[in-house]
């Protein structure tokens, strides 16, 4: 997410089609990243992720006649949002996802707007914590204890581990979101600060690639593997992208702000009736506790509550 323009208003049902097939587009990404970690390693994933997305995207920039700036300044900006937007975060994930269940993976990804309100705290002036927050971020944060649960105190078992990597996940994408706030500064359209971003973390990730990887020894992998990264590349990057920057021009950044609370329930749902996942009860805690705490940070449900109960206020 990088930029954050855009006022908040009552969406339209279109826009609401739109925000609910962005949540299913995103919740697939963790169902083709559980096919595709079966068969490749994690750096071959998040490679294959990137640069099908940056050809997209390029082609569309292409299309609408607009370029990439050249400047030192700008590409900059673009490593450093892929490398905290994409590259660091989708390895994360892809590895944690061979080791939890692409429902448990998603849960705990739907954290970033927590880490958000954390590091905003710490890194702007002008989006400081207040008491529905903290109580919101207590809130959260006992809900990941509760889905960790006890096995992180006998020792950090694979699993554990996983479930840790995907939260670092949550933490590098709500410093994206902060660092992604000088693009308003650079004048850049959203499609080409997309662009851009993936186009360096695709630099960036290549030669680890290349290095660690070594696809050439890797077998053939099976036609699923081939959708599963075709399906995350194409659809859940580049796709994904242009439909998140339409709903953001339209509805503004509040509204789309919503989907964070509709993709851990597309993934769950793909990953039950496709890949015979389940989940424990804790989890489903664990994933109403965060629920409650991102509702708490937001506001926005309690106030809705208040004007219900007195509507004359």
């Amino acid at each position: 997410m990088t930029q954050t323009t855009g006022t908040a208003r009552a969406m339209t049902p279109g826009e609401w089609l739109m925000l609910l097939t962005l949540s299913l587009i995103w919740g697939g990404s963790f169902f083709f990243n559980e096919i595709a970690v079966r068969e490749l390693p994690t750096f071959t994933v998040v490679v294959a992720r990137v640069v099908l997305a940056a050809a997209i995207l390029h082609l569309v920039l292409i299309a609408r006649g607009q370029r990439l700036p050249l400047t030192a300044a700008v590409w900059a900006a673009f490593f450093g949002m892929g490398l905290l937007n994409n590259a660091v975060p989708f390895s994360l994930l892809v590895w944690g996802q061979t080791y939890i269940t692409s429902g448990l993976a998603s849960i705990l990804n739907a954290m970033t707007p927590l880490f958000t309100v954390l590091v905003a705290h710490i890194a702007t002036n002008d989006e400081k914590l207040n008491a529905g927050r903290v109580l919101g971020v207590v809130v959260a944060l006992t809900g990941v204890a509760v889905m960790i649960g006890a096995d992180a105190l006998v020792g950090l078992a694979d699993d554990v581990l996983a479930q840790l990597a995907c939260v670092a996940a949550a933490v590098s994408y709500a410093c994206a979101g902060i660092f992604g706030r000088r693009f308003r500064r650079l004048g850049l359209t959203p499609l080409a600060t997309s662009t851009g971003q993936v186009t360096a973390s695709s630099l960036l990730m290549l030669p680890l690639m290349l290095v660690i990887d070594q696809p050439w020894t890797l077998p053939m992998p099976s036609l699923a593997a081939i959708g599963a990264l075709l399906g995350v590349g194409i659809l859940c990057t580049a796709i994904a992208y242009l439909l998140y920057f339409r709903i953001l021009s339209s509805a503004g950044a509040t509204s789309i702000s919503l989907v964070t609370f509709l993709v851990p329930v597309s993934a769950i749902l793909l990953g039950i009736v496709f890949l015979g996942e389940t989940l424990e009860t804790k989890h489903i805690l664990g994933m109403a506790a965060i629920g409650f705490g991102l509702a708490a940070i937001d506001g926005r449900p309690v106030a809705a509550l208040r004007r219900r109960l007195n509507p004359i206020a």
